[in-house]
């Protein structure tokens, strides 16, 4: 492994567009972790918000981060008392480490973690580092095995499929329903994914590009609207109070909200999945027709599972994946990944 032992390269954010490639000292993996090469690491809507915008909503990027929380990558070394890997595995990264005492931990319920160290998020500070780097040190138990099926790009996708599916079991039953999904980025178009997966007889995507309702499609969405072309199509679905049972949205836009506050029926149930700051509800229509409204933050469990459907394919994430730059182009990718009229999940990929 020569000199990759002692150093690594990282992709490191220092303000607002000033992401700049840099390298830090590698250690050796103790008890219980593993050393990784990296090889794909997606760049997510909150990666593009510390990107664009120095945060979103309250979070805010305050000291320089190593932004990047879905990554895969290959183990190369193991620490004292690591069985359940071996090297050259490919492993996805779960990038969730909660503490595992809190109140809410102790209740079952790590996803509200009091001490959550999330990789790559600027929640808490010091910021929780992320997986943008060549070479990596984690946790034995944050790895997942992800086969020898799929590729590592389809391995890092692991996290926002996890999303997804934890956004799908917050509906609850989803058999032979009908579901609107707004917004059809990476996570809308994975949503729609794993809402086909869960048995919904109907999903209908929107989106304000041809590009993202195509790529909704690919993943299992049953119809598609352009709102900015057709709105009208959309509309149609507020006939008799509503039409859609579950609607998951996805962009954190207001009219997007507002539509799907209109065309689910009464009694039906939003996901809130997008995130953004404070918006304006159509409170009346809400309480008029006894709308469930629902958020969904991460994941727990569903990361395994989400690892498990990628690897065998059950979801082929393949359709969403649209650009790939090496580890020393990331400005370029975030450049990209921020042109969502074009790119989809852009990704960076490490030393080969």
């Amino acid at each position: 492994m020569g000199a990759m032992a002692t150093e690594t390269r990282i992709a490191r954010l220092h303000g607002v567009r000033d992401i700049r490639v840099e390298t830090m000292p590698l250690a050796s993996p103790g008890p219980g972790e593993v050393l990784l090469k990296m090889a794909a690491g997606g760049i997510c809507g909150s990666d593009l918000h510390y990107y664009q915008d120095g945060g979103f909503g309250p979070i805010r990027v305050r000291e320089p981060i190593i932004p990047g929380h879905e990554a895969a990558g290959h183990v190369v070394a193991l620490g004292d008392g690591v069985s359940h890997l071996a090297p050259g595995d490919l492993v996805a990264v779960n990038p969730s480490q909660p503490c595992g005492h809190c109140r809410f931990c102790a209740k079952d319920l790590p996803i509200h973690c009091l001490d959550m160290q999330f990789m790559g998020s600027a929640m808490r500070l010091p910021h929780a580092q992320g997986l943008f780097r060549d070479w990596m040190v984690v946790p034995a138990r944050q790895c997942l095995p992800a086969g020898t099926l799929v590729s590592p790009q389809e391995a890092a996708c692991a996290e926002p499929l996890a999303v997804c599916l934890h956004a799908v079991s917050r509906a609850g039953d989803l058999s032979g329903k009908r579901v609107l999904v707004t917004g059809s980025g990476p996570i809308g178009a994975l949503v729609a994914a794993a809402a086909r997966h869960a048995g919904a007889a109907e999903v209908m995507a929107t989106d304000l590009a041809d590009a993202a309702l195509a790529r909704a499609a690919a993943m299992g969405a049953t119809g598609t609207i352009n709102v900015a072309e057709r709105p009208d199509l959309l509309s149609a679905y507020e006939a008799d109070k509503g039409q859609f049972d579950i609607a998951f949205e996805c962009s954190a836009a207001e009219p997007a909200l507002r539509s799907a506050i209109a065309t689910v029926r009464p009694r039906g149930t939003i996901v809130q999945v997008g995130v953004t700051g404070d918006i304006r509800l159509p409170l009346n229509a809400l309480v008029g027709k006894e709308i469930t409204m629902i958020g969904s933050q991460r994941f727990d469990s569903e990361f395994a599972e989400a690892v498990s459907h990628i690897a065998t394919r059950r979801i082929d994430v393949r359709p969403i994946l649209t650009h790939s730059f090496p580890l020393e182009e990331a400005d370029a990718a975030f450049r990209q990944a921020g042109d969502r009229m074009v790119a989809c999940k852009v990704q960076l990929h490490f030393l080969s």
